[in-house]
């Protein structure tokens, strides 16, 4: 072994191999000011992988450079709002180089725990933090799951509206890391409360999620719709900048209150867990797989 390779410098060579069952992972509409980014991997319950998650930093930017849009609404196609991060499609695209849009260097030839780290601080961290402070409104509607990865994308918007079938996890303590990268846990809920939700990995009902004010609205699966798009039409009639500087004072205070720090904890913590699970020779994931953790939730009834 080399200095080089000693002290981390060496690079590595990873090869590519996803294959996307579609072009177009995310849609994109305007309506009446109301901008629509639809997650469109219904086959795979809109599990995220890389060429989805830039489609939709590409869609958030897009939306707030349109004059027209007031509002944002983030939703996904088909059954499920987003089954989290893909760790088991064929087309998770975890060795892919993409045009990243923070100032983090490209992740795909760097070696041990670095791969990871600077990885999730682009598609993860950055990125949902980014799409967090947005200057226009956004709201998420959720149905079915909304699960680990997929919960970032809902924290991440300024209101939830929920359909009475929907349901919020966070399993992957299972995997032997503090819960999914944008930490938000403590700051969405009750410290108690959270430490429930990580601790026993179980599902979170919407009407629980609710009483938890961790969703604004509950309604019948039938109404999720014209009830998400009733409250966009509503805002879009508010001042665009009333709007923009209220959301910042709100976001700020979530700030002062702990939220950047605790994320910031959590994704260290996030990643010494990782390395540790590589050291041990289970791979990053505590030696689950896709497959392994739908397994582990219907032994549990969870599904």
């Amino acid at each position: 072994m080399n200095s080089m390779t000693a002290t981390g410098e060496a690079y590595t060579t990873r090869k590519d191999a996803s294959v996307y069952e579609t072009e177009d992972p995310v849609l994109y509409e305007v309506r009446d000011g109301v901008a629509t980014l639809t997650m469109n991997r219904p086959t795979f319950n809109n599990a995220q992988n890389s060429q989805m998650t830039y489609t939709l930093d590409a869609g958030f930017r897009r939306a707030v450079d349109d004059d027209e849009v007031k509002v944002i609404v983030l939703r996904g196609a088909g059954k499920h709002f987003s089954a989290g991060h893909d760790i088991g499609t064929p087309g998770r695209d975890i060795n892919k180089s993409f045009e990243r849009q923070s100032l983090w260097w490209d992740h795909v030839n760097k070696p041990g725990a670095e791969h990871l780290y600077a990885r999730e601080q682009e598609v993860y961290l950055g990125m949902c933090r980014r799409w967090h402070d947005l200057p226009k409104p956004t709201i998420a509607m959720v149905q079915g799951a909304c699960v680990a990865g997929g919960l970032m994308l809902a924290w991440v918007c300024d209101l939830i509206v929920a359909s009475e079938d929907a349901f919020f996890q966070d399993p992957v303590v299972r995997m032997g890391v503090p819960g999914v990268e944008y930490f938000a846990h403590a700051h969405e809920l009750n410290p108690r409360i959270a430490k429930e939700f990580l601790f026993l990995g179980e599902r979170m009902s919407a009407e629980r999620a609710c009483q938890m004010g961790m969703v604004n609205k509950v309604v019948p699966r039938e109404d999720l719709e014209r009830a998400t798009y009733d409250w966009a039409a509503r805002i879009t009639q508010q001042p665009r900048l009333g709007l923009s500087l209220t959301k910042t004072v709100i976001n700020r205070a979530e700030d002062l209150q702990g939220l950047r720090a605790t994320m910031d904890v959590a994704f260290g913590y996030h990643h010494f867990a990782h390395a540790h699970s590589q050291l041990l020779g289970a791979g990053a994931l505590g030696g689950h797989d896709a497959k392994s953790m739908v397994q582990a939730n219907k032994q549990e009834g969870q599904a």
